[in-house]
């Protein structure tokens, strides 16, 4: 009597609008992560690393602060909870539920994405314990340890989606649910992280199967006027920032703009190439956002994985590990197609640009791009770091390089003209979350300063 009684009324409580987490289908957990990777990629720590690398200057209020190197542990909550909660939470429920290989290959990009980049800013980072419902204090793990998980990732990424169907995928904001772009996507990222661990040979090899056109990039791509889905450095100019950060402002100019001036005594304008095009369109109004018809305007693409990025890397490697003649195809492979104007958008494509082509004797001594007379193929890594310099414009790139280069390759590492000038101490890492650091015991007792080399950059 009592158990027929129970099952009588069994459930009477549960409110059958109640939504569950096996209610929700595995695609729609993708675009949540992809928004949180475009914060990682592009948001606030990026404008930071921007202006640690001579690209931006903050000018006023908080980024003042943060340019003269007052940066607080709680500005990398943010993109801290974005990687561990937006990203790594939402790609792994993808991973450990769905059945859709394709599904599965692309979320393992994008954690893959997300936390390579966290290594990268960070060191050392929660990971090989992280998303694990039984561990509430993760490890940190080595630098080292990360980016080989994450390379060791992106080989499994490469290898489901390999196998993988090619069916348009609508929550995909990136691709759209392009398998092959996916895959070229995974190599270049592959390639970038081995260039973090100054592994040329490997960037070289990934590269070669990485991202083969511009059709190819990855972005992200802000939505109509009329939604909130906007340009990430858009926002924060029509919102309270106005006039904080830019690149310009009373005769004041970033050392970006300087050498894309060809009236500058710092250009890098010369008989094959012309950078008029692009400043104008790199040149940010930071007091108006609306005003910004170039790289911010509100519905800008942003860049976070890319062709130029995959060339350079090949063309770093290739003269890295052989000549300078191995190196200068992919240089020129990259100038053909920023002489078509597709680097700037159509609001800039009518204003001058010149990428000719490259010769070796161009970098001999006393060639347009030696006139300091230097070992020609050390002349040549020099044009094509600084073109990463200024190809990079929006990503971690410069920084990242800033980092890699002063130490070992100083000769042809691009000058940067920061806070104090050309001079020591530099920014060398973003500082640990302030979150982290008070809730997690496996964290450092207190953060180790924006100064501190990481390991892949001693």
């Amino acid at each position: 009597m009592i158990t027929s009684c129970e099952s009588l009324v069994e459930g009477i409580n549960d409110n059958p609008n109640d939504i569950i987490v096996s209610d929700v289908e595995n695609r729609l957990f993708l675009t949540g992560g992809m928004i949180a990777n475009v914060q990682v990629q592009c948001g606030h720590l990026n404008r930071i690393s921007a202006m640690y690398s001579g690209q931006l200057i903050g000018f006023s209020s908080l980024y003042s602060n943060i340019y003269g190197y007052s940066l607080s542990t709680a500005e990398s909550n943010g993109e801290w909870n974005a990687i561990y909660v937006g990203v790594i939470t939402n790609m792994r429920h993808i991973v450990n539920n769905s059945t859709n290989a394709q599904l599965v290959g692309i979320a393992k990009v994008v954690e893959a994405h997300a936390v390579g980049t966290a290594a990268s800013l960070f060191g050392d980072i929660p990971y090989s314990e992280s998303g694990n419902p039984d561990i509430q204090d993760p490890i940190f793990d080595p630098q080292v340890n990360v980016y080989m998980n994450v390379i060791s990732l992106l080989d499994d990424a490469i290898s489901t989606l390999s196998s993988a169907g090619n069916a348009t995928i609508s929550e995909d904001i990136y691709f759209q649910g392009n398998t092959t772009k996916w895959i070229q996507a995974a190599h270049t990222l592959k390639a970038r992280f081995y260039l973090h661990l100054k592994d040329y040979p490997n960037a070289l090899s990934a590269a070669q199967n990485g991202i083969s056109s511009a059709s190819g990039d990855m972005k992200f791509h802000p939505g109509n006027a009329a939604s909130g889905d906007k340009n990430l450095f858009w926002t924060i100019i029509a919102g309270a920032r106005a006039g904080d950060i830019g690149n310009n402002s009373g005769g004041t100019e970033s050392y970006l703009l300087q050498i894309l001036d060809n009236t500058n005594s710092l250009s890098r304008n010369h008989a094959k190439t012309d950078e008029t095009a692009r400043r104008g369109y790199y040149t940010i109004d930071s007091n108006n956002a609306d005003a910004n018809d170039g790289i911010i305007h509100q519905l800008e693409p942003q860049n976070m994985v890319t062709y130029f990025e995959n060339q350079l890397i090949m063309a770093e490697a290739a003269a890295r590990g052989g000549s300078l003649a191995d190196g200068l195809p992919h240089l020129n492979t990259l100038r053909a197609w920023m002489n078509t104007g597709a680097l700037v958008n159509s609001n800039y494509q009518g204003m001058p640009y010149m990428y000719d082509a490259f010769v070796a004797s161009d970098f001999d001594n006393g060639g347009i791009e030696n006139p300091d007379n230097i070992d020609p193929k050390t002349a040549f890594l020099r044009e094509v770091i600084e073109e990463r310099y200024v190809s990079g414009f929006g990503m971690h790139i410069p920084y990242n390089d800033a980092r890699r280069l002063r130490k070992s390759d100083g000769a042809f590492s691009v000058p940067y003209f920061l806070q104090d000038g050309p001079n020591p101490p530099y920014p060398e890492r973003m500082p640990y979350a302030l979150n982290s650091l008070n809730s997690n015991s496996n964290a450092p007792t207190e953060d180790p300063g924006i100064f501190t080399k990481t390991t892949v950059n001693q």
